[in-house]
Order: structure tokens, then C-alpha cells, then sequence
């Protein structure tokens, strides 16, 4: 078992956009709809490449590993780079009680706690302006809500 980080700041409005966050399903039945076959194409083309995060979280797995941040075998190594990250983004978040150096550290020290057993770790955060902070942190090989997703990274 490991973990994979990901992490994705961008426009809040783009964040919302559902159908960019959700992989494609099966390809249309009607080949004559172009606009569906188009939006089709698009969603193949685009949901592995791009760094928004999905609906789903056990999905970053499915993401080219292009998107990856880091990959860690101990729970503690993937925290500690969490706990990384949510500093170096802090002061920018938008509710000052979510800039609390107390919480912060919990939401690390549960983190590693949900790790270990196998879960998976998903935050958001609202930046000053109009921009959001997405960070997860995934176990593979395999991962418990989605047994079927391969590694996007390398093999362990």
C-alpha cells in the first residue's frame, strides 16, 4: 500500500463546473448527435490530462501521473508534505478560523490516522478572490472504494 498526493489551485467557477470533474461514462449510443459526441470526445481527451480534481476522490487514479505531486509508502511521509502544503497556503484562505496553526495540525494528525488503515483524504479550501484550493491524498494498490483503478504511478 501507498499514497499518492495531488493538489490543484485554480478559478472557483472552474472548480464548480461538474462535467469537467467527472470521467466520461460510455460513449454515446448516437453517433448522429455531434454536439454529444463532441462533448464526449472532450471528456476522454481532457479528464485524465487535467489537474481538477474529481467528483470522486479515489478518481485522481485515474489521472495520468503528470497530476501526481509525490508518492509516499508511509502514511507520516504523506502527511508531513500535506502538512506542507496546507502552510504554505494558509494565509491565503479566505475563513481566518481555517488558518488556525491548532487546526491545521489535527487535519494533519487525522490525515496520517486515515492513511494507515487504508482511507483516503480529501480538502478544500476558499482562497482569498475568486480562487479554491483542492488537496488529496490517495492509497493505492489497491484503493478501498475503487478496488478496480490500476496505479497511475510507478509500480510498488
Amino acid at each position: 500500500m501507498h499514497h499518492h498526493g495531488y493538489a490543484w489551485v485554480g478559478d472557483k467557477k472552474t472548480f464548480d463546473r461538474e462535467s469537467l470533474r467527472r470521467p466520461p461514462g460510455p460513449a454515446p449510443a448516437d453517433s448522429s448527435d455531434h454536439e454529444l459526441r463532441d462533448r464526449y470526445r472532450e471528456a476522454v481527451a481532457s479528464f485524465p490530462t487535467s489537474g481538477i480534481p474529481p467528483l470522486q476522490t479515489a478518481h485522481w487514479l485515474m489521472k495520468q501521473p503528470s497530476v501526481l505531486r509525490g508518492t509516499w509508502t508511509e502514511p507520516k511521509e504523506a502527511g508531513e508534505w500535506l502538512g506542507l502544503q496546507l502552510a504554505e497556503l494558509a494565509p491565503r484562505f479566505a475563513c481566518s478560523a481555517e488558518r488556525d496553526t491548532h487546526r491545521l495540525v489535527l487535519l494533519v494528525t487525522y490525515a496520517v490516522a486515515r492513511l494507515a488503515w487504508g482511507g483516503d483524504v480529501s480538502l478544500g479550501h476558499y482562497l482569498k478572490g475568486t480562487h479554491f484550493h483542492s488537496i488529496a491524498l490517495v492509497t493505492c494498490s489497491p484503493n478501498r472504494a475503487t478496488t478496480e483503478l490500476a496505479c497511475p504511478g510507478r509500480p510498488f
